[in-house]
């Protein structure tokens, strides 16, 4: 049994002029010390997805499919239920740490209340835990009564990733982790972030618009374009060989300092509407491989070789 299984997710945004097909028919898998990332452009719906996982969709907007968490259905469950998993079970680090942490309370009164709202402690016993995880995430202890605003951004997103893991979750999400943070405090991010996964043996999504972050950090990707998945594999063998069209160009986007000086070129054209997407392949008006069919029909998700998931008529 897998730990997180995604079969079939549909998320659709109800809007004033139709339903935004924000998630179509996405499937994957996640085991125990895995690592998942996520890409793609802007409105791919990677976002949605981490939105969904953590119920967090208004309950005017349609969720379909079926996501089981260790043997348990996540939609099917009610709400007070999952409130008691979100956070214990699976947990999220969001985008932005100044919008994730509550500007009126210290950073350790954030993360004590997140402990004791998932296990009976002490506050004492609390505080406690919670400077252990300040240090573990190297944070002098010291700092447990600074409030967001005293801590600089690197600082506020390893508190962020404190909290995540406050209450010893199965799941992490990071959700563009090092987005608002620079050069050099994104390595020191991403080699904290990995050292953590690999002592504590947690899972991890990881979500990310930068292909070479998502390098480092995880054991294999999910590209995704305009709501649907793309390809899927092991990141050593998309980043090698990538198959689908949209992953190619996507890398073929990405500047190498060690290769020769080129002007890199992107995608031409721009995704389409996804209240009234394509009738075939969403990538299709983008795509400088088309065939005749990729306009009439969607192209099924089909193992090329083992572990390796594509959706594209034009590759066998």
């Amino acid at each position: 049994m897998h730990l997180l299984e995604v079969d079939n997710l549909q998320t659709h945004y109800r809007t004033d002029t139709g339903w935004v097909k924000a998630a179509d028919n996405i499937s994957f898998t996640l085991d125990k010390g895995e690592s998942l990332g996520i890409a793609g452009e802007s409105g791919c719906g990677k976002t949605t997805i981490v939105m969904t996982l953590m119920r967090l969709i208004n309950t005017r907007d349609k969720v379909m499919g079926k996501i089981l968490l260790d043997g348990e259905s996540i939609l099917e469950m009610p709400m007070g239920k999952f409130r008691h998993i979100r956070g214990k079970k699976i947990a999220l680090i969001s985008q932005a740490a100044m919008g994730g942490l509550n500007p009126v309370f210290s950073i350790g009164y954030q993360i004590i209340e997140a402990i004791r709202a998932h296990s009976k402690v002490s506050k004492a016993e609390a505080t406690e835990q919670t400077k252990k995880l300040l240090e573990q995430v190297r944070i002098d202890p010291t700092r447990i009564k600074a409030y967001p605003h005293e801590l600089s951004g690197g600082m506020r997103q390893r508190a962020m990733i404190a909290m995540a893991l406050s209450c010893s979750p199965k799941i992490v999400i990071a959700d563009e982790m090092t987005t608002a943070l620079d050069v050099v405090t994104q390595v020191q991010m991403l080699r904290l972030f990995n050292e953590l996964r690999e002592k504590l043996g947690i899972s991890v999504i990881a979500i990310s618009h930068e292909l070479p972050i998502l390098g480092q950090i995880c054991d294999k990707i999910m590209v995704m374009y305009a709501g649907k998945m793309a390809e899927m594999g092991e990141m050593g063998e998309i980043f090698k060989e990538p198959e689908h069209p949209y992953t190619k160009w996507l890398l073929n986007s990405l500047v190498d300092i060690k290769a020769p000086r080129r002007i890199p070129h992107g995608i031409p054209g721009k995704p389409p509407n996804l209240i009234n997407p394509p009738l075939g392949c969403r990538f299709e008006p983008r795509c400088n491989a088309r065939l005749p069919i990729c306009k009439t029909d969607v192209p099924a998700v089909v193992e090329i070789k083992p572990g390796h998931w594509i959706a594209c008529h034009a590759v066998k």
